[in-house]
């Protein structure tokens, strides 16, 4: 039968930190070949979009379905999971904590294998929701991790956030931008992040904006990037302005952009000095989706959480 989560049950089932090596492995099954994916589609709607997004593991047996609205301001999240042995349906899960958890997560794996060794700072600008997983899920993912500065645009949100997490309250966002892991995961449409900010050795996790005609990235964070990677390249193709832009202006060409599966699977060197600066551009793929779907619902039946349907 088929399970469904409630936002409470994956609250309880997963941590970000739990969430690296899931997404870990799923980035090892897309290098191999094993994953398909159908990037993110938009439909407007009066006030707001509603959006899908899908993919296909084989590799995990699983495939799902991840769609949402944002309507007046208003979210609702939702992953279908389906067993791809026999097509059953195996769970509707509502995924706003899933998304917020598996997006964490993959910042998590890019610090992992793109980090300078020993980085010891790192910042955030923006202190929302989706900032919680990305210091959760990074401090797990790098241990050496000891001081953290958060900036927002509203001061109130950096200093609550700084207190809720064992953080600093960063007195300019160029403070955040000078740590050793950068991540912007903001809902602005112009740069919070100046190239300039950065020191040598920086990796920088932009997050924030999935959209063509946005970016949290000034043109000279990714014309100091010896690496630059991305989910996908065909969703960055579509979503990520803070590559598409640099890429129109020809300071950036598509054929230097990798994919961070295949850096995750040794196919694509990584960082090749500690003073590289190395840019993930993230804007959420469903095969992330899936594999934490597939997870928390492991763990649920092991449990007894859900609702049989």
């Amino acid at each position: 039968m088929p399970l469904w989560l409630s936002e409470d049950n994956v609250a309880g089932l997963i941590t970000p930190g739990e969430a690296v090596p899931v997404i870990e492995e799923c980035f090892r099954r897309m290098a191999a070949g094993q994953v398909e994916l159908m990037p993110r589609r938009r439909f407007a709607v009066e006030g707001g979009y509603f959006a899908v997004m899908a993919a296909a593991d084989t590799g995990l047996g699983m495939a799902g379905l991840k769609s949402y609205t944002i309507v007046e301001g208003q979210l609702a999240f939702v992953v279908c999971l389906f067993d791809l042995k026999d097509g059953s349906l195996v769970a509707t899960i509502a995924a706003d904590r899933l998304g917020q958890v598996r997006t964490g997560a993959a910042s998590g794996v890019a610090a992992k294998h793109l980090a300078r060794d020993g980085a010891t700072s790192l910042g955030l600008i923006g202190a929302g929701w989706q900032a919680e997983s990305q210091l959760a899920a990074i401090r797990a993912a790098v241990p050496s991790i000891e001081r953290v500065v958060v900036s927002s645009r509203t001061e109130a949100r950096a200093a609550a956030f700084a207190e809720a997490h064992d953080a600093e309250l960063a007195e300019t966002p160029a403070d955040a931008g000078a740590c050793d892991v950068v991540v912007t995961v903001t809902t602005s449409k112009d740069p919070v992040l100046r190239g300039d900010w950065l020191r040598d050795g920086a990796l920088v996790c932009a997050v924030g904006a999935n959209d063509p005609r946005a970016r949290e990235l000034d043109a000279e964070v990714v014309e100091r990037a010896t690496l630059v990677c991305c989910d996908s390249l065909e969703d960055a193709k579509l979503e990520s302005g803070d590559l598409i832009e640099p890429v129109a202006a020809g300071r950036l060409d598509w054929l230097e952009v990798q994919e961070l599966h295949d850096v995750v699977a040794g196919e694509v060197p990584g960082r090749q000095a500690e003073t590289d600066v190395v840019l993930f551009k993230s804007n959420g793929i469903a095969p992330w989706d899936v594999a934490i779907g597939h997870e928390i619902v492991t763990r649920a039946r092991e449990r007894g959480v859900g609702v049989e349907l």
